[in-house]
C-alpha cells in the first residue's frame, strides 16, 4: 500500500516514516511538511538517518494525491479535517493521531468518512494502550462506586492538556458507566473546590522535559487503590500501530473507527 505522511517534519512524522520505511506492506508514497519548513525538499529517508527513499519531502498535499492509498496523520485539528476531506474524496484510508480536536473537528471527521473515507481515529495507536482503556472500561463498570482519577506527563513541549490518551482513558471510564464523559470531567483543580462530587473523572496534567507519555488511571475506592500504568518508552510504538491501522482500514467499509475496532476489542 502507497502511504502519505503528514507531518513528515514532527516527533511523530520522523517515527511514521520509520515504520513505513521498514514495513515490508507499505511504501512510502509522499511525505508532507509545512509550507516554509526547513525539511522541504530533504529526502524523506535521508532526513530520518535511514536510506534515501527517491521521496523528497513537499508542503503540496494535492500534487501527491494521486496513486496513493492512505494518509497517516500526526498534525494539527484543522489540517486533519482538511485531510480528512481530500481522503473522502478518493476514498482513502485516513489514519489520525492528531489531538485535541473540538467537537465540530470530530464532526467534521466523522462526516468525512460517511462521504467515503476509511478512518482510524485514536487518541493513542499503541497496542498496550489501547488494551489499558479496555481494562479501564471494565474496571469503572465493575467499581461503580470508586472515585476515578487520570494522571498523564508529557513533554514540555506538548500544546494540549489532558493529552489526547488521556481523555481516552477517560472516555473509556465513561463508557463503563454509561455516562458521558463531558458531564462528568473534572480538570486542574485549585484553591478551595470543597468535596470532591461522587460519580466525576478528574485529570491531571503534567509538563516537562523530553517525557514521551506516561498515564495512570487511579480507581480510589474505600480503603483501597487500583492503579493502572502505561510507560511510553519509544514513539515507535504509536508509528507500528498506525502502520498496523492503515492495514486493517484498507479492507473496511468507509466510515469512523478505532483502535479498539482494529484490535477486535469490540464487545
Amino acid at each position: 500500500m502507497k502511504v502519505i505522511v503528514a507531518g513528515a517534519g514532527g516527533r511523530m512524522g520522523v517515527a511514521n516514516i520509520k515504520a513505513i520505511a521498514n514495513h515490508p506492506d507499505l511504501l512510502l508514497h509522499a511525505a508532507i511538511g509545512r509550507p516554509g519548513s526547513a525539511v522541504i525538499g530533504k529526502d524523506a529517508g535521508s532526513f530520518v538517518g535511514g536510506d534515501a527513499l527517491g521521496v523528497a519531502i513537499t508542503d503540496d498535499i494535492d500534487a501527491v494525491l494521486d496513486g496513493a492509498d492512505a494518509i497517516i496523520d500526526f498534525t494539527a485539528p484543522g489540517a486533519s479535517v482538511a485531510l480528512a476531506q481530500k481522503a473522502a474524496a478518493r476514498g482513502l484510508v485516513h489514519i489520525i493521531g492528531t489531538t485535541g480536536c473540538s467537537e465540530a473537528d470530530d464532526a467534521a471527521i466523522a462526516a468525512a468518512g460517511a462521504a467515503g473515507a476509511r478512518i482510524v481515529k485514536s487518541g493513542n495507536f499503541s497496542m498496550g494502550m489501547v488494551v489499558l482503556a479496555n481494562l479501564v472500561r471494565q474496571a469503572a463498570a465493575a467499581l461503580a462506586d470508586y472515585d476515578v482519577e487520570i494522571f498523564e506527563m508529557h513533554h514540555a513541549k506538548k500544546v494540549d492538556a489532558p493529552s489526547g490518551t488521556a481523555l481516552m482513558l477517560g472516555e473509556a471510564a465513561a463508557a463503563g458507566r454509561n455516562v458521558l464523559l463531558k458531564d462528568k470531567k473534572v480538570s486542574g483543580r485549585d484553591g478551595h473546590t470543597g468535596a470532591r462530587e461522587p460519580g466525576t473523572i478528574g485529570f491531571t496534567a503534567l509538563r516537562g522535559g523530553t517525557v514521551i507519555g506516561d498515564h495512570m488511571v487511579i480507581l480510589a475506592g474505600p480503603s483501597e487503590r487500583i492503579e493502572l500504568n502505561h510507560k511510553a518508552e519509544d514513539r515507535t510504538i504509536y508509528a507500528n500501530g498506525a502502520a498496523r491501522a492503515v492495514l486493517w482500514a484498507y479492507g473496511q467499509k468507509p466510515g469512523l473507527y478505532s483502535m479498539v475496532d482494529v484490535l477486535g476489542l469490540t464487545d
